[in-house]
């Protein structure tokens, strides 16, 4: 019975390319009666297909997610699909989603003809006045008619659709182009999965496809990080899309940006006060050592923990704090839409008994402390991580550079699970002298 207690490793399901040594093993094991089984999952269905998430979400947070419906719980998780949905009433809403993603990169096709060939570039197409970049790396990547299964003779003159200007909006999201291709390249190397072209311009395709439609935010280094999951997880392109948008709604204010600020400053100045609290002495020296502004930790806040966990182990993290968040008016907070009732101050209804939420936003709810924009969970894993390499940092650190070091040498070790329980007792602590102030 010892190998029922380990568990089955979740690696066998996200391959390393053969020759790999260097991969972190991941840490998660699927355990019998903890992790989330498929059969449990279908057994929390109604006939007509509604969710009963109560019971989901301790499992989750007990043992993951089983890899075969991993993407279809992330659906709901992320607020994809209302849970008390019919089956019926999710297939329309996909389907509406697959037409809506199908005419976006269709206007990007229009735009670029390489979106959606299977091909993809990492050298610039233009320069920031609009203007076609004629370098030879640039005229051997965008030429579809060289045998690589393009149609016509391609070339970076004709990919405009026609001799008009481009907007400045198009010529923004050009720009964009060949990083999103020289990260998609770096997205996740060691993995099985992304020996295929055909993956690798997947991913490009629905990140350039984010960069037309978010203006705002466009695109920037990391989001390949955090979509990469998604196609890993959700055959249909469409629908890692969709996945993925919402993950972003989540996050994207981490990336926006303004002529003086970037948006992850506030959360690293709530990590800053936060670590202040629950270990001083860590935060003096951090401070002595320069590192008051925390700028260490905005690899962390925002890709997840990517690099910090292996990929295996970072998914299981992803679906734990999910869970811990859960929030069961998420799919109609994202409709943007009169779909949810409103109370007379415009704030919308709270439908559901407090168990229905996941353990953090409990924890919130029941606190009584107001805020405008509550912190989250990710903030306080990130607290969890310095207070537990607190003793190295505080013997071994004397500069900044030696505080990346041993941030970065964490990559592999740290342990999931002990990274959302030590989270979520920070986060008890931090709600009562909240509360205090009050």
């Amino acid at each position: 019975m010892m190998w029922m207690d380990h568990g089955q490793s979740a690696d066998s399901y996200y391959e390393v390319k053969p020759g790999i040594t260097d991969a972190p093993k991941t840490k998660f094991r699927i355990k019998a009666g903890r992790t989330l089984s498929a059969r449990k999952w279908q057994a929390a269905f109604s006939a007509e297909g509604q969710v009963d998430f109560t019971k989901i979400l301790s499992r989750i947070h007990r043992g993951g997610i089983h890899p075969s419906i991993r993407g279809e719980v992330w659906e709901f998780l992320l607020g994809c699909y209302d849970p008390n949905s019919t089956f019926d009433e999710r297939l329309q809403v996909q389907e509406q989603r697959r037409v809506q993603y199908a005419l976006w990169k269709e206007d990007c096709r229009q735009m670029f003809p390489l979106i959606g060939s299977g091909r993809f570039i990492t050298a610039p197409i233009i320069n920031e006045k609009g203007e076609p970049v004629l370098d030879p790396l640039v005229l051997l990547e965008t030429n579809m008619g060289n045998g690589n299964g393009g149609s016509g003779d391609t070339t970076i003159e004709n990919l405009r659709r026609d001799n008009s200007p481009m907007s400045q909006k198009e010529i923004q999201w050009k720009l964009h182009l060949h990083q999103i291709g020289l990260d998609v390249k770096r997205t996740d190397r060691a993995l099985l999965f992304f020996e295929k072209q055909e993956n690798l311009s997947k991913l490009w395709d629905i990140l350039s496809v984010y960069a037309w439609i978010d203006e705002d935010v466009g695109y920037c280094q990391g989001m390949s990080d955090l979509c990469s999951p998604m196609i890993i997880l959700l055959d249909n392109e469409a629908d890692a899309f969709w996945c993925f948008e919402r993950l972003m709604r989540r996050l994207r204010g981490n990336f926006r940006a303004t002529g003086r600020s970037i948006g992850v400053e506030a959360q690293l100045s709530n990590l800053s006060a936060i670590t202040q609290v629950v270990d001083p002495k860590l935060h003096q020296h951090l401070e002595t050592l320069g590192g008051g502004d925390y700028l260490f930790a905005i690899r962390m806040l925002m890709v997840l923990f990517r690099r910090e966990f292996s990929f295996g182990d970072s998914l299981y993290l992803w679906e734990m704090m999910w869970a811990l968040e859960y929030d069961p008016d998420l799919y109609y907070v994202y409709q943007d839409s009169d779909s949810a009732s409103e109370n007379t101050d415009g704030s919308k209804s709270r439908t559901k008994s407090i168990r229905h939420y996941g353990k953090f936003e409990r924890e919130n709810l029941k606190s009584g402390v107001k805020e405008d924009a509550p912190l989250p969970i990710s903030v306080f894993l990130v607290v969890s991580v310095l207070k537990d390499k607190s003793p190295r940092l505080l013997k071994e650190a004397r500069g900044l550079d030696d505080v990346v070091k041993i941030l970065n040498d964490i990559a592999g070790d740290l342990d999931a699970k002990k990274a959302c329980v030590n989270a979520m007792k920070l986060h008890k602590k931090y709600l009562k002298q909240q509360a205090k102030k009050t």
